[in-house]
């Protein structure tokens, strides 16, 4: 049976009416670290939590689900997602990456991917010709979209294409606007990646990151690799994020709905210099997000005039917290500079637009008017 996705949030494909039979409706936190056999060759099909655990393995389905892969693998953060998934790898593959990059990532790859043997080229997806870059070893593309901070909106289908005629595995970070505005697999991905920390799990309270995918030898890799690291993620955290996930229909419709408001007010505002939110006709990234996505989601990074005026903004806010992460219910303002690309040398951050005068907003489900109330007293 296949359901529309807002049902999909609830009970994935339906896998939950044949495995629970308690009539649980809130599927059981299987909080064990070991299961018992009734005999050599009877086993229940769970042997050890860090294999599979059955609240994990839900929770996948569910994710898997969500985005339209055959398997989806729970890990305990975003980035261990990522570093399992580079694991696939062999010393001297080389991977092509989109420059503008969450923070975390650039510093795996400049710290251990390359370490590891891996070689490692950044490009600038929209302006640059990707041809030029590949030779015989490169084995993937990667790219988030739209990206950390900027906003920038790269074309899935492009990539996938290019990716498709070299024989190269395309991986996306779909985290900013999730599988409910976006599914990458179905533009020509190979592989999703996901930070369920945020919209997925979408309170602020647990970490979690996923790899999905429909592709059988990164399916057979994946499952290898999640058991042989152990960074499988937890069954109590794997219920928090199937709980976030009931609800993210409903949270990233009024994030959106709030996003709407405060770009445009941050755009009249005279002290901000530029808004970066794709939702907007005139953004660059308009039309291809229209045509790949079916929202815009809830982020928006904006330009300030000055470094005082940056640092104003985070020591007076209140019911916005200045604190790093993004995609809960609470709205977050963000300073990439000292917190989420602190790593990043400052020639990258510059060169992709990160200066001091950069913030970063997460917008959450609070009253509309009161955020915009917010802005208010904070600019007074």
């Amino acid at each position: 049976m296949s359901y529309e996705i807002e049902t999909r949030c609830l009970y994935g494909n339906g896998e939950i009416f044949e495995k629970e039979l308690t009539g649980a409706i809130s599927f059981p936190i299987y909080q064990t670290a070991t299961f018992a056999h009734k005999g050599v060759g009877r086993s229940t099909g769970y042997d050890y939590t860090r294999l599979q655990n059955p609240t994990r393995e839900h929770l996948e389905q569910v994710v898997a689900s969500l985005e339209g892969g055959t398997s989806a693998f729970a890990f305990s953060s975003g980035m261990a997602a990522i570093t399992a998934l580079f694991e696939v790898f062999q010393p001297g593959d080389h991977i092509i990456a989109d420059e503008d990059l969450y923070g975390g990532s650039i510093r795996l790859f400049d710290n251990i991917s390359r370490k590891n043997g891996l070689k490692l080229t950044r490009i600038n997806l929209l302006t640059e010709d990707i041809e030029q870059y590949i030779d015989s070893s490169t084995k993937a593309i990667f790219f988030e979209t739209p990206t950390n901070p900027m906003m920038n909106v790269i074309d899935i289908a492009k990539y996938a294409e290019v990716a498709k005629r070299h024989k190269l595995l395309l991986i996306v970070d779909n985290t900013f606007l999730s599988p409910y505005f976006q599914n990458p697999l179905s533009l020509g991905a190979d592989v999703v990646i996901h930070s369920g920390t945020k919209f997925l799990a979408g309170h602020n309270d647990t970490l979690s990151g996923f790899v999905v995918t429909n592709n059988p030898e990164i399916e057979e890799r994946m499952a290898f690799i999640l058991k042989t690291v152990g960074s499988g993620l937890a069954p109590f955290d794997s219920w928090l994020v199937l709980r976030g996930i009931k609800t993210l229909p409903l949270r990233l419709e009024r994030q959106q709905e709030n996003a709407f408001l405060l770009a445009k007010w941050l755009r009249d505002n005279p002290r901000v210099k530029k808004v970066y939110y794709p939702g907007f006709e005139d953004s660059p990234g308009y039309e291809v997000i229209k045509k790949q996505a079916s929202g815009f989601g809830s982020m928006i990074t904006f330009e300030v005039d000055s470094v005082d005026t940056a640092y104003h903004i985070l020591e007076n806010v209140r019911l916005i917290h200045f604190a790093e992460s993004l995609g809960g219910v609470e709205t977050l303002i963000t300073y990439p500079v000292t917190q989420t690309h602190a790593d990043v040398p400052e020639e990258i951050r510059l060169k992709n637009g990160i200066t001091d005068r950069i913030l970063r907003l997460s917008v959450g489900v609070e009253n509309g008017r009161d955020l915009i109330e917010e802005f208010e007293r904070v600019f007074a």
